[in-house]
């Protein structure tokens, strides 16, 4: 599985309206940037508490990154 379809999955399980997410990816040498977009209304649940939610799903990210061999970043754009 791919670093993109790793971050939708855990997205669309986040959040109350999973057709609204989109992860936009660009790649670089060696580093892969995935751009997170959710509803409005579901930016709360995505950032979680004192950015720990947000926090959480980075750090997945960049275990997945390192598994597949890549560095992994994650922003999440409203």
């Amino acid at each position: 599985m791919d670093p993109k379809e790793v971050l939708e999955y855990i997205a669309k399980n986040i959040v109350d309206d999973p057709a609204a997410v989109a992860v936009e990816q660009t790649e670089g040498d060696g580093s892969v940037i995935l751009r997170l977009s959710v509803a409005p209304e579901d930016m709360g649940k995505v950032i979680g508490r004192a950015g720990r939610t947000a926090r959480a799903i980075r750090d997945v990210m960049r275990a997945a990154g390192t598994r597949a061999g890549i560095s992994t970043v994650v922003e999440i754009v409203g």
